[in-house]
């Protein structure tokens, strides 16, 4: 029996989502976990059931178009009413095979931009239904302005940050917040080549940060943590002739 909240998490076995499942699972939050790996989704799941959580799981590729409304549907009836879901999949494209060929871009889009799309599109539908609840995104700060070191993956989260505008908008009349969460650098699997410094996070932070926002927050992007919201200032006012010189 769950005393907390009924929680849907794409992208479940993520750094980030799992830092925040940990924080739900300690308030006995009842857990509907979807990623696309068996095995990191059970050893995920096991660690959550640990801590205090309940915990249903599926598996689901979110390539795999065909199959989202099949998903969701199940999760939904499953959770009877869903108190949050939260969308954390994606990966970080080669810019370099992008340049090269059109495939390597149409995946990055596909997965970091249009399965985005499709799941909100069916969640959303979903919670208007229900008239409550929360929709929280991971997005990134590599969204708000296109640079020449990963404008790819930059453009699929600018898509994703205009769409969810949108949808906040719609759903605010159904008492449904929309909120995207803009991390910076996070030491990550997905960031481990990397070199680190000052200003990355660990995922326990962003995690954190992500947790408090989905309890209060109104609707709107928020930073993570806050200070990328100055630093992402300077770099949207920079004039593009300074922009297009910097290897940033």
């Amino acid at each position: 029996m769950t005393t907390g909240k009924n929680i849907l998490i794409i992208g479940a076995t993520s750094a980030i989502a799992e830092a925040a499942a940990r924080l739900w699972a300690a308030e006995h939050a009842w857990l509907y976990l979807i990623a696309r790996t068996p095995e990191k989704l059970a050893l995920t799941a096991g660690d959550l059931q640990t801590r205090g959580a309940r915990v249903t799981s599926a598996v689901l590729d979110v390539d795999d178009f065909g199959r989202h409304a099949e998903v969701i549907d199940t999760a939904f009836q499953t959770l009877q009413h869903v108190d949050c879901v939260l969308i954390a999949h994606g990966n970080l494209p080669d810019q370099k095979l992008c340049e090269d060929g059109e495939a390597a871009a149409w995946a990055a889009l596909r997965t970091n931009a249009a399965s985005v799309v499709s799941l909100l599109t069916l969640i959303a539908n979903r919670m208007q239904a229900q008239r409550s609840g929360v929709i929280a995104v991971i997005g990134s700060v590599a969204g708000d302005r296109g640079r020449k070191s990963n404008y790819v993956y930059g453009s699929c989260k600018a898509l994703v940050a205009t769409f969810l505008d949108g949808l906040a908008g719609r759903m605010r009349q159904f008492d449904v917040r929309v909120i995207t969460i803009k991390p910076g650098f996070v030491d990550t699997p997905m960031t481990a080549k990397f070199k680190k410094g000052f200003l990355w996070a660990q995922p326990e932070a962003i995690g954190a940060i992500l947790h408090d926002r989905v309890a209060s927050a109104r609707s709107g992007s928020y930073y993570a943590p806050r200070f990328w919201w100055v630093i992402m200032l300077v770099i949207r006012c920079l004039p593009a002739r300074i922009l297009y010189r910097l290897n940033i």
